[in-house]
C-alpha cells in the first residue's frame, strides 16, 4: 500500500492519464480505433528527444558549457543572469525539463561554492521561469510544443514566431527581475573542471541533427527512431534507464481519454462551446490544475485554433507549481536542499509566476 501511495505521489499526472482512460474505456468500450487516437510520431520524437538530451548530459556537455561561462564572472547579478539566461536559451533546444534537471543542481553547486546560498532560491525560481518560456519557442522545447506542433500542421517559422513575442515579453520581465538582485563581487568559479566525454558528443550531435530533420519533416520519424535505437544499443545502453517513460505513458493515457470524450457528443460539443473564442484564456486556466502537457492534449481534441492552444498552454506553464510540470523539478531540489525554505520559495515562485502570468494575458486580452 505505501508503494502505492508514493508512486500515486511522485506521478500524479501519470496516474490522473490513466484512471482517466479507464473511466473513458467504460463509455466507449476498447475496439480497433482506439490506436488512431494515439500520436506516435509525438511519442517517437519526444523519445529520441529525451535519449539524445539524456546522452549529451551523462557526456559533460551543458555542464562544461556552464562552467566556461561562470569562470567569466564576477559580479553577483551576473551570475544569477547567467544561470538564468542559460535556462532561457537551451530550453528551447534541449527542452524545459532538461535545462532544469541539468543547470539548477548546477547553479546551487555554483553558489554553494561562492558561499552565497541565500541566492539559491531566487536564483532556482528565475531559471524555472525562463526555462518555462524560453522553452515555448520551438517545436522541441517542451512535450505540448512537440505535439501541437506535429497536428497542427504549423510550419517552423510560423511556430517560432507565434511564440516570439511571448517569450521576448518574459524575457523582458526576468530581465526586469534581475535588476532586484542587490548586486557586488563574487568569486569566480574555480576548482576542477567537471569531466567531458568527448567520443559521445559527436554521436548524440548527429543523432540530434536527425530529430531537427524529423521535427521539420523532412526525415521520416521512424528513420529517427531506428538510428536512436541503434546508437543506444550499440553505443550506451545505460540511456535507456534515464528516459522519463512516465512521460510517454501519460501522453498515451491522455491520447485514449480525449479519443473517447471526442467521441461522445454531449462532452465534444460542450467542451467546444467553452473553447469557442476563449482558447487562450481557457487553454491557460485549466493548465493550473492539471498543467499544461495534459491540457494541450485535451483540449486539441476539441478545435481547430491550434495556434490558440499553443500560446495558452505555454503562458499557462506560469502560475501554479503544477502548471509545468518542469516546475516541480526545480523544487524537489530545492526542497532537498534547502528545506527550511520550502514555503518561502513557493510563496515567491507563485507571486511571481502570477505576476507574469497576469501580465501576458492582460496584453493579450488588450
Amino acid at each position: 500500500m505505501k508503494k502505492a501511495i508514493d508512486f500515486i505521489k511522485t506521478e500524479p499526472v501519470l496516474v490522473i492519464a490513466l484512471a482517466l482512460a479507464a473511466i473513458s474505456a467504460f463509455f466507449i468500450p476498447p475496439d480497433a480505433a482506439y490506436f488512431s487516437y494515439i500520436d506516435f510520431k509525438t511519442l517517437a520524437l519526444l523519445f529520441c528527444l529525451m535519449a539524445v538530451m539524456a546522452g549529451l548530459s551523462a557526456a559533460g556537455f551543458f555542464t562544461r558549457l556552464a562552467e566556461a561561462l561562470l569562470r567569466r564572472v564576477t559580479t553577483v547579478r551576473g551570475v544569477v543572469a547567467s544561470l538564468t539566461l542559460l535556462c532561457f536559451f537551451f530550453s528551447s533546444l534541449i527542452t524545459n525539463d532538461v535545462a532544469l534537471i541539468t543547470f539548477v543542481p548546477f547553479a546551487i553547486i555554483a553558489l554553494r561554492l561562492a558561499d552565497r546560498a541565500d541566492l539559491i532560491p531566487i536564483t532556482v525560481i528565475l531559471q524555472t521561469i525562463a526555462a518555462n518560456m524560453g522553452s515555448c519557442l520551438t517545436p522541441i522545447g517542451n512535450p505540448q510544443n512537440m505535439y501541437l506542433y506535429n497536428i497542427s500542421g504549423l510550419g517552423f517559422l510560423e511556430f517560432f514566431l507565434t511564440m516570439l513575442p511571448w517569450a521576448a515579453l518574459s524575457l523582458v520581465f526576468l530581465l526586469v527581475a534581475l535588476l532586484f538582485i542587490k548586486n557586488g563581487p563574487i568569486a569566480a568559479l574555480q576548482g576542477e573542471r567537471a569531466p567531458l566525454y568527448l567520443r559521445a558528443i559527436p554521436v548524440y550531435a548527429v543523432v540530434f541533427a536527425l530529430c531537427l530533420l524529423s521535427v521539420l519533416r523532412l526525415v521520416h520519424f521512424g528513420i529517427c527512431l531506428g538510428v536512436t535505437l541503434a546508437v543506444l544499443l550499440l553505443f550506451d545502453r545505460g540511456i535507456f534507464k534515464k528516459i522519463d517513460y512516465s512521460l510517454l505513458l501519460t501522453f498515451i493515457g491522455f491520447f485514449i481519454f480525449v479519443g473517447n470524450m471526442g467521441r461522445i457528443p454531449a462532452v465534444r460539443d460542450m467542451i467546444s462551446t467553452l473553447l469557442q473564442g476563449r482558447e487562450v484564456i481557457f487553454s491557460a486556466a485549466i493548465s493550473q490544475v492539471i498543467s499544461n502537457v495534459p491540457a494541450a492534449l485535451l483540449l486539441s481534441g476539441f478545435t481547430e485554433s491550434f495556434d490558440l492552444v499553443l500560446i495558452g498552454v505555454n503562458i499557462g506553464g506560469l502560475g501554479t507549481l503544477i502548471a509545468s510540470m518542469a516546475s516541480l523539478i526545480s523544487y524537489k531540489f530545492v526542497a532537498r536542499e534547502l528545506p527550511h525554505k520550502k514555503g518561502r520559495y513557493l510563496a515567491v515562485f507563485t507571486a511571481l509566476n502570477l505576476l507574469l502570468l497576469a501580465i501576458l494575458l492582460g496584453i493579450y486580452l488588450i
